[in-house]
């Protein structure tokens, strides 16, 4: 065993997978299909020994790390039944996973603050209590620091090293997400070409068009009207960089507008 950051890691089982998950909304829980998909995707990883969560719903400039404590749960959505007002997921919390994280971002210069009120987000515990339904697993999280392609894509170098750490990064959003086009029954067109394009992009790994998306891939704009929920994409893809991808869950949220589609690397 080797003992990094005040954490024991197992050097012999190799680098951890790499998540990019679609979250969906609390109503996920209710779709017993994807919960399956979601608990079916655990059961075939490796037990992590803790989980850094990064989700399209923490924007925090500079990077923030959050609680390392269990704290209440942060319920950040409106207008949904109050039996998703009780959720609860007691995780152990993560210092020693903290501290690691910390010294690798200050050896990539990357302003760091602690925020140690703040708990665990829908995008992240949600997908967690289908996976993970016991909390038994400690869970981090950390925000965003902006939008940013090429400075996101270098905080995801900067914490690839925790894969042969025993640690697993989910990043949580939407390849396409236009809330808009929620009621919409069928796939428009503009969604399957967005998402047909990441998905070779991605498993090309091709990082030059990638970083240019906004730029060059169809259906863009459609597709994204805001981009918070894309760019945990693009953490996972730099922290699972050279790793083979798959595709664990495709299709489309109702046959409409919103992908489901997820990423493993590794």
């Amino acid at each position: 065993m080797l003992k990094i950051g005040g954490m024991s890691a197992n050097v012999d089982q190799g680098p951890m997978p790499v998540l990019f998950q679609a979250h969906g909304a609390p109503m996920l829980l209710d779709d017993a299909g994807w919960v399956a998909e979601l608990a079916a995707w655990a059961r075939a990883l490796p037990t992590p020994r803790a989980v850094l969560a990064i989700s399209a719903h923490w924007e925090n400039r500079p990077l923030a790390i959050g609680a390392t404590r269990p704290l209440p749960l942060i319920y950040d959505f409106h207008g949904f039944p109050a039996r998703f007002y009780q959720l609860t997921y007691r995780s152990p919390g993560a210092p020693a996973l903290a501290a690691r994280v910390r010294e690798l971002l200050v050896a990539a210069r990357i302003p760091i603050v602690d925020d140690p009120a703040r708990g665990l987000d829908h995008g992240t515990y949600i997908p967690l209590m289908c996976m993970y339904p016991d909390a038994s697993i400690p869970v981090l999280q950390i925000s965003l620091p902006s939008q940013d392609p090429t400075e996101l894509y270098a905080m995801g170098r900067a914490l690839a090293p925790l894969r042969d750490e025993g640690i697993l990064v989910i990043c949580s959003g939407f390849i396409t997400h236009n809330l808009r086009a929620l009621s919409l029954r069928e796939t428009p067109a503009w969604a399957r070409d967005f998402d047909a394009w990441t998905t070779d992009v991605i498993t090309r790994g091709d990082v030059e068009q990638l970083l240019a998306y906004r730029q060059r891939a169809p259906g863009v704009r459609e597709s994204l009207p805001t981009h918070e929920h894309f760019v945990p994409l693009i953490v996972a893809a730099a922290v699972g960089q050279g790793a083979p991808v798959t595709w664990p869950i495709t299709g489309f949220w109702w046959g409409g507008a919103m992908s489901r589609r997820s990423a493993q690397f590794g």
